[in-house]
Formats: structure tokens, C-alpha cells, sequence
């Protein structure tokens, strides 16, 4: 049971940490994998799979929510968001491989949903970037171990 709530917490970890939510998973996916007590595709499995939902979250609030932008309430500023689409028009869906990246990543797939990137494309792209992080993460965790 106890291997499981791990599982659990590293999932809603990397899930919260791909939102706009001021979250990390990478201390949490490093104390379990020293632990010895999971396996380590396993983990590397569920920090990907709840990760990349995250951003799934962000891209279905930026389709979803972008009819709301000229509200005060709405998350992005006028000048933000003109900032993040020209970026990403510029840069093409090829950008979401940055996905992974601190502070441009979650923004970046947010204004994906926003320019109605296709969801499949989303996908591919954000689930190479971010399992591609997560790997590397592994292996400097448990090369040095």
C-alpha cells in the first residue's frame, strides 16, 4: 500500500507541476528512485504520464478559456499573452519541446491550446520533451548512486 500512495503522490506531483500551479515533481521522483523501494520505469512512467496531463490541463484551458481574455479575472495579461502567441507563431509547435523548460514550459502549452495546436501533435512533441527530462533526470540521479 505504501508503494502505491508513492506512485500516487509523484503522479499528482508531476500532474500540479505542469500546470500554471507553483509545483515540482523532480525532488519527490529523485527521493524514490534513491529509495531503492520502486521501479525506476515505473516511476519514470508515472512522472511522464501525469506530467504530460498536466500540460494536456494548460493547452484545454488556453483552447477553452482564450474567449475570456479581455476579462481582469482572466490569468494572462493583454501584453503576456501577444508576447507568448508571437513566440509561438514564430517558433512554430516545434517551441513545445521547451515544454520541460522552468517558467516557459507551462505558458507555452497553454498558448498551444490558445492557437488550437492539434492535440495529437501536443502530445508527441511534450511527451518526447518531457519523458526526455525526466530520463535524463534518472540517469544523473542513479549514475551517481
Amino acid at each position: 500500500m505504501l508503494e502505491l500512495s508513492g506512485y500516487l503522490a509523484l503522479f499528482l506531483s508531476a500532474l500540479g507541476a505542469a500546470t500554471l500551479l507553483p509545483l515540482q515533481s523532480e525532488a519527490l521522483l529523485i527521493g524514490l528512485l534513491l529509495s531503492d523501494d520502486y521501479s525506476s520505469w515505473s516511476l519514470l512512467a508515472v512522472a511522464t504520464t501525469g506530467n504530460v496531463l498536466g500540460s494536456v490541463v494548460n493547452w484545454w484551458l488556453g483552447r477553452s478559456l482564450v474567449r475570456w481574455r479581455d476579462r481582469p479575472w482572466f490569468p494572462i495579461g493583454p501584453e503576456q499573452l501577444e508576447r507568448a502567441e508571437s513566440f509561438y507563431r514564430r517558433a512554430g509547435h516545434w517551441s513545445l519541446l521547451l515544454s520541460w523548460a522552468p517558467v516557459v514550459g507551462d505558458p507555452l502549452t497553454l498558448v498551444a491550446g490558445v492557437l488550437r495546436e492539434p492535440l495529437w501533435r501536443l502530445l508527441c512533441l511534450v511527451t518526447f520533451a518531457k519523458g526526455g527530462r525526466y530520463l535524463v533526470l534518472a540517469a544523473i540521479t542513479l549514475g551517481g548512486s
